[in-house]
């Protein structure tokens, strides 16, 4: 909170958390800007890792992430349609105080997830492998769309789309974060109870089911969640990239498979990596902002490669 163009001091801010009086415009600005802020990326974060932990369960690959399931791709589309379209009626049209790119972002997920949903379930049930393909599938399309829409439009709205891609939580507000903060608390409510299915999809499904798991009912569940989540992140923050993927596979190397364990821990990795990316994106370039999403790229990528070369070393 003390982290920002204007230097507020630790003292000031534990002031104004206490109730104590602190002038009108450090209150404004730790309240009404930072704290929203800060809470949005926790959940946020916590939120995109957990998904990524879930997803990479789900499809026994270490390198799976939730932009699998075509929400991301779909949310990047369902955004650059309302920016091209809305044109000036983007900050001012709303619903629920949240812009129309971001219902057009989180209809637009929610849209491709179920299209990749359906292109991969037939009558016995859903293939994982087929999933994947038809996410790729999806993706790719969706890149086609965006250079499209990109190519119609003009210097702001395409400045526009390229910030809203690379992720971004300077539009922060307290709407933002109850709605965050509801769909964090349920999926963090909701996951671990599927966490012994996941553990024994890590076997084979045919193994999971001798296990008497569900596996058509686990996999809905878990897809119909991570949309949920993925689709709101992506809708309130952007496209902040790296932390579903990279976040929950640090965390297995480091205290193991069992979901049990991963799945909250990947959610405390994320919301860490994302408070201290967006601190540092507030401050790198001052009085500018760097997208949020270019700093957890660059602060989780030499981590990651330092522990994998770590692990090379220990085999």
């Amino acid at each position: 909170m003390t982290v920002g163009t204007v230097d507020i001091s630790l003292s000031e801010a534990l002031s104004a958390l206490t109730g104590s009086s602190v002038n009108t415009q450090t209150h404004t600005i730790l309240f009404d800007i930072r704290l929203p802020r800060i809470l949005l990326a926790i959940a946020v974060g916590a939120v995109l890792a957990s998904t990524g932990a879930v997803m990479q369960g789900l499809f026994r690959n270490p390198l799976a992430d939730p932009s699998l399931i075509g929400v991301s791709s779909g949310a990047s589309v369902g955004a650059s349609l309302m920016i091209v379209t809305a044109g000036g009626f983007i900050q001012s049209g709303a619903l629920v105080g949240l812009s129309l790119v971001a219902v057009g972002a989180f209809i637009g997920g929610f849209a491709a997830t179920l299209l990749v949903y359906r292109l991969a379930t037939s009558g016995i049930g859903t293939s994982v492998t087929t999933m994947l393909l038809a996410g790729i599938a999806i993706a790719a399309l969706a890149g086609a769309l965006n250079s499209l829409l990109s190519y119609f439009s003009d210097n702001d709205m395409l400045r526009q789309i390229s910030l809203w891609q690379m992720g971004n939580l300077s539009g922060a507000s307290w709407t933002k974060v109850i709605i965050m903060g509801a769909v964090a608390v349920l999926l963090m409510g909701l996951f671990p109870r599927d966490s012994k299915a996941l553990n024994a999809l890590l076997l084979g499904e045919s193994e999971a089911r001798h296990l008497g798991i569900d596996v058509q009912r686990v996999k809905r569940r878990l897809i119909v969640l991570t949309a949920l989540g993925v689709g709101v992140s992506v809708a309130l923050a952007g496209l902040v990239g790296f932390v579903g993927l990279i976040m929950p596979h640090i965390v297995r190397l480091t205290i193991g498979p069992d979901h049990r364990w991963l799945v909250p821990a990947s959610a405390l990795a994320g919301a860490t990596l994302l408070v201290i990316a967006d601190s540092l994106a507030r401050i790198v370039v001052i009085p500018a902002e760097l997208p949020t999403g270019i700093l957890t790229a660059l602060l989780g990528a030499p981590f990651f490669v330092a522990l994998l070369l770590q692990q090379r070393k220990d085999v």
